[in-house]
């Protein structure tokens, strides 16, 4: 049923446009506290409609033919940032029933039992038993604990609260925070390195997303380097192949990278790049800045139909 207006609005040849979904995590169930996370059952809806009504192509193939002008109409790539577990026990049969590629970009620094610092709050909270937790001395304010929606208001708080600290300052709080709240950290959501592995033997894509997740613009350029360049490193010696493709931490330009970091990036041996900028790539757009789109609808209709008005939004550079 998009077709008709996928071949319009996303045509094949010199005009075509090249729409990159973002992933994070395949759930196995819906859960409450995770309410913008995609469950199982509805990314296989997604995935289904996406197989039946557009032409979806490894990123890195996609990428070449983009530049070259040769993109095929209705043009889609599929991707998940960050590295979680969910990655290759949920997502991945989905995606190999169905014959469809995706790129996986991970942060290594999380692979040997680790957790992002997202997650760390989400854990914390999620766990903390119901109740009011005054933080002030952490700088973090205080918090009612209750139902699944106080808890999400207080997650989302915290989160933009630590969001730009330090690697190594949020880390810190993530753990006193946790010490407040009588809660237990996880070791078990990002994939180790036999997961990361059998995504690349599964014919599935693997690209370089830092070692920490820092923000890179509030990096030195050494310490930029040294995450991008150590990401990568630890990849390839993961998969045993190159990995030519990135994700920025965050991914907002000029906010959470810039010009300084698309050159380390591109010095780095990196081949494409992208970021978390809303609309479609066409060929005029930077290689090393390609935009990204976040679905989000349950029902695959509306989701289609939000792609498709996604490929209106045309991203030059």
């Amino acid at each position: 049923m998009f077709r008709i207006a996928g071949n319009l609005l996303s045509p094949a040849g010199k005009r075509g446009r090249l729409s990159i979904l973002i992933y994070h995590r395949a759930l196995a169930a819906p859960d409450p506290i995770l309410h913008d996370e995609m469950d199982a059952a509805t990314f296989e809806r997604h995935m289904a409609m996406l197989a039946a009504e557009f032409n979806v192509l490894p990123l890195g193939e996609a990428c070449v033919r983009l530049a070259r002008g040769a993109l095929p109409a209705r043009a889609a790539c599929i991707t998940f940032d960050d590295g979680y577990a969910d990655n290759e026990r949920t997502a991945l049969p989905i995606l190999k029933r169905l014959g469809l590629p995706a790129a996986f970009f991970v942060s290594t620094g999380y692979s040997d039992g680790g957790f992002m610092f997202n997650d760390g709050v989400i854990e914390a909270v999620r766990c903390a038993p119901a109740g009011t937790y005054d933080l002030s001395s952490l700088g973090l304010g205080s918090h009612s604990l209750g139902d699944s929606i106080s808890r999400r208001a207080a997650i989302d708080a915290l989160i933009g609260q630590l969001k730009y600290r330090p690697v190594r300052e949020r880390g810190a709080l993530v753990e006193q925070l946790a010490a407040a709240m009588h809660s237990a950290l996880p070791k078990d959501l990002m994939m180790r390195p036999a997961q990361i592995k059998r995504l690349c033997d599964e014919g599935m894509e693997i690209g370089g997303h830092t070692v920490n997740h820092p923000i890179l613009a509030g990096l030195s350029e050494q310490e930029a380097r040294a995450e991008i360049v150590n990401g990568k490193r630890r990849l390839e010696e993961i998969t045993g192949t190159p990995v030519t493709l990135f994700a920025y931490p965050n991914g907002k330009p000029g906010r959470d990278y810039g010009p300084r970091d698309t050159e380390l990036v591109r010095r780095a041996g990196f081949t494409a790049a992208v970021s978390t900028t809303a609309g479609a790539a066409n060929r005029a757009s930077d290689l090393f800045q390609l935009p990204r789109f976040t679905p989000w609808d349950k029902s695959p209709r509306r989701f289609g139909f939000r792609l498709l008005a996604n490929c209106v939004r045309s991203v030059p550079a």
